[in-house]
C-alpha cells in the first residue's frame, strides 16, 4: 500500500514540477548528484524543487508553486528568509572581509554573553568550525586525547563525532566517509540519558571533553531526563573533563537556548546557522577559566599555526548579519510568538495521529513526530524507529500540497514570520495523509 501511495505522489510531483526537473537534469552535467550539496538529494521527490523566491516563511519555486516553509534551512533560516534587517546589513557598509574588527563584533560578543553567560567569544563561519576549535582547546587545556559523544549525535562534519556505541565498544557510524583514523582512537561513544555509562566512560580519566547537544536533535528530538544535566556537569567537573554544549539546533528552546532556559554551565559553547539570519556564521563561547587557560598556554599559537580560525572567520559581513539577527529579528520576544506556534503544531499532529502508535516531541519553537509509541530515550532507539518509506510518503504528500518539512527527518521549525494559519495548514495536510494510511 505505501509503495502505491508513494508512486502516486511521485507522479503528481513530476507532473507539477517540469521546470525544476529541467534544471536538475542540467545540473547533473556539472554538479555531483545534480545538486550543490549531496544532502539536497534527500528531498522526497527524487530531485529538489528549484527556488525562484524566498521571503519570510514562504518559498516560491520555478514552476510557480508557493510553499509554507517549516524546514527553514534546517534551522539556518530560523529568522525567516531574507529578514529586512539582515538584508540591510548585507549592504556591507563596513566591507565584506577586511581582517579587521568592527563595532558589530563587540556588540555581538556582549549580546551572546548576555544570552548564554560565557564571558569570552570568538567567531567562525560554521558551528562545525566552532566545534573543531573547541575540541582542540579541550585537548590543549587537559592534556587528554579523547572526546566523549553520544550515539547518533550530530555536530557537523567533526570526525570525532561520527561514532556510536556497539555493546561497550566505540565504532564508526555506518555511512561515515573516509575517517582519518579508527574513531575508537579519538572518541568514546555512549548512549544519551545513561548515567552509569557516562560515569564509567569518564572514569578512565582520558576524556578531554564531552561534546553534547543539551537535547539530541539529529534523530528526532531526544530530551534529557532529570537529573541528567546536573549529573553531567557534576561528573565532568569531578573527573577534570571540560563540557562543550552545542546549541546550534537547540537555540529553538529560547533566546539563550537550553543553556539559559535550563540553567546549564558549560565550559565552552558552540552555535551557528540561526544567529546570522542565513549568512554563514558560527561562534564559540569560552568561560573565563577556559579563556585564561588558553592565555596561560604560552606554547599555543592561536594567531597563525595553531589551527584556530581562518582568513574569513569573524568577517565584517557575518558580524553585521549576526548583529541584525540578534538585535532586530530573533530578539527575546520572538520566542513569545514562535513557541506557542510549536505547541499548536504538536497538538494538531497528536490529534491527527489518532490511535496510531506515534509521538510528537517539542523543544521550544521546534517540534518533530516519530513512529514509536513514546519518545526515544537515546539516539540508538530513535534511529531504530526510523521508517524511510513512511517518512518519504508523508514528506512528499506535504510537498505536493505546499508544505515543506526538513528532508532528513520530520522536524518543523517556527520563525517569527510563521502564522497560526501556516501551522493549521500542516495539520490539515498531515491529517489527510494519515487518513489515507488507514
Amino acid at each position: 500500500m505505501i509503495d502505491a501511495l508513494i508512486e502516486r505522489e511521485l507522479e503528481r510531483f513530476r507532473t507539477g514540477h517540469p521546470r525544476s526537473a529541467e534544471l536538475h537534469e542540467r545540473a547533473r552535467g556539472s554538479l555531483f548528484g545534480g545538486v550543490p550539496m549531496p544532502w539536497m538529494m534527500l528531498w522526497a521527490g527524487g530531485y529538489p524543487v528549484a527556488v525562484a523566491e524566498a521571503s519570510g516563511s514562504r518559498i516560491v519555486d520555478v514552476d510557480g508553486h508557493e510553499y509554507i516553509d517549516l524546514c527553514l534551512g534546517d534551522t539556518g533560516a530560523m529568522a525567516g528568509h531574507a529578514p529586512p534587517p539582515v538584508l540591510e546589513a548585507l549592504q556591507a557598509k563596513t566591507g565584506i572581509t577586511t581582517m579587521l574588527p568592527t563595532e558589530d563584533a563587540a556588540w555581538v560578543g556582549e549580546e551572546l554573553t548576555r544570552r548564554f553567560g560565557l564571558e569570552r567569544w570568538l567567531f567562525t563561519l560554521t558551528a562545525t568550525d566552532a566545534n573543531r576549535t573547541a575540541l582542540r582547546i579541550a585537548r590543549l587545556l587537559t592534556g587528554r586525547p579523547k572526546v566523549l559523544v553520544y550515539s547518533y549525535c550530530y555536530h557537523g562534519s567533526v570526525d570525532e563525532a561520527f561514532a556510536v556505541d556497539a555493546g561497550g565498544r566505540t565504532v564508526s557510524r555506518a555511512g561515515n566517509v573516509g575517517p582519518p583514523v579508527d574513531v575508537a582512537q579519538t572518541t568514546r561513544a555512549i548512549e544519551f540519558n545513561d548515567l552509569d555509562a557516562l560515569e564509567a566512560a569518564l572514569a578512565h580519566e582520558d576524556v578531554a571533553c564531552v561534546l553534547a547537544e543539551p537535547a539530541m536533535t539529529n534523530m528526532g528530538i531526544v530530551l534529557p531526563e532529570a537529573p541528567y544535566h546536573d549529573a553531567l556537569r557534576a561528573l565532568t567537573r569531578a573527573h577534570g573533563t571540560l563540557l562543550i554544549i552545542d546549541e546550534t539546533h537547540t537555540f529553538s528552546a529560547g533566546p539563550g537556548g537550553c543553556t539559559q532556559a535550563w540553567g546549564l554551565e558549560p565550559d565552552l559553547l558552540t552555535i551557528g546557522k540561526a544567529i546570522g539570519g542565513g549568512v554563514p556564521t558560527g561562534a564559540l563561547g569560552l568561560s573565563w577559566k577556559v579563556a585564561q587557560g588558553m592565555l596561560d598556554a604560552a606554547e599555543a599559537d592561536y594567531e597563525d599555526t595553531g589551527g584556530v580560525g581562518g582568513t574569513l572567520a569573524g568577517n565584517a559581513l557575518s558580524l553585521a548579519a549576526m548583529r541584525a539577527t540578534l538585535g532586530s529579528v530573533l530578539t527575546d520576544g520572538a520566542w513569545e510568538h514562535t513557541i506557542p506556534l510549536a505547541e499548536r503544531f504538536a497538538a494538531g499532529v497528536r490529534e491527527a495521529m489518532g490511535d496510531r502508535p506515534w509521538n510528537v516531541t517539542r523543544l521550544g519553537c521546534r517540534a518533530e513526530y516519530r513512529f514509536e509509541p513514546s519518545p526515544a530515550r537515546n539516539g540508538t532507539q530513535a534511529h531504530a524507529a526510523s521508517d524511510p518509506k513512511l517518512e518519504r510518503f508523508l514528506h512528499l504528500h506535504a510537498l505536493n500540497r505546499g508544505v515543506l518539512l526538513t528532508p532528513f527527518h520530520n522536524m518543523a521549525l517556527m520563525a517569527p514570520t510563521t502564522t497560526a494559519a501556516d501551522v493549521d495548514r500542516h495539520t490539515e495536510v498531515f491529517a489527510e495523509a494519515v487518513a489515507e494510511l488507514r
